[in-house]
């Protein structure tokens, strides 16, 4: 069994200017909705992409 995937939340919840994105964990809001009911594998979806949003907001800045 694989061991469950934790929140990504790091309790900076910040909105982008833009109202995509928490700039704390890089979820899109739908995703921070969806966490709860949201199966193994999409949570680890979720986290890769939050992590790759985060990496390219820390680019940009």
């Amino acid at each position: 069994m694989d061991t469950p995937v934790a929140s990504p939340c790091r309790n900076i919840c910040r909105v982008s200017a833009d109202g995509a994105l928490c700039e704390g964990c890089g979820r899109t809001l739908d995703e921070i909705g969806r966490w709860q009911t949201a199966e193994e594998t999409e949570r680890r979806a979720i986290v890769t992409a939050a992590a790759a949003r985060l990496a390219q907001l820390r680019r940009a800045r």
